[in-house]
């Protein structure tokens, strides 16, 4: 199976369409890792959930995995109410909040199907 659909490691530049999805905490503090970058797209000081600009907020901070389960699954509901956008997903969880890859990946297996959802290449490698 080849994978089409991978978040590119690298985000610099978003097109009016695109959206970049990262991890999170409740508070909205967005001070290091993908969060901070997230700032620079709309991201909201004080908002850990949800669209904000061109950015999409998951938070990750708060507990364990099945704390985290429906954040993703209200994000990947939003993202099929939205086709004529592209969420770029980075591996929420993998950094700061301490998850591994296998952790959260399995959180996307909705997510597969959705044509507009570009997820890790290491989240598929877990998920196919």
């Amino acid at each position: 199976m080849t994978i089409q659909r991978i978040t590119p490691q690298w985000i610099t530049l978003l097109q009016p369409d695109e959206v970049f999805v990262f991890g999170s905490n409740l508070q909205g503090l967005h001070a290091g890792g993908a969060a901070k970058l997230a700032m620079q797209w709309g991201a909201v000081w004080g908002k850990g959930v949800g669209l904000q600009g061109q950015t999409y907020a998951i938070p990750t901070m708060q507990g364990g995995v099945d704390t985290i389960r429906p954040h993703v699954d209200e994000f990947i509901s939003l993202a099929k109410q939205h086709p004529n956008k592209t969420f770029f997903v980075t591996e929420i969880g993998c950094g700061i909040a301490g998850f591994t890859v296998e952790q959260i990946a399995p959180l996307f297996k909705k997510a597969v199907d959705v044509e507009n959802i570009y997820l890790p290449e290491r989240f598929w490698t877990v998920l196919c």
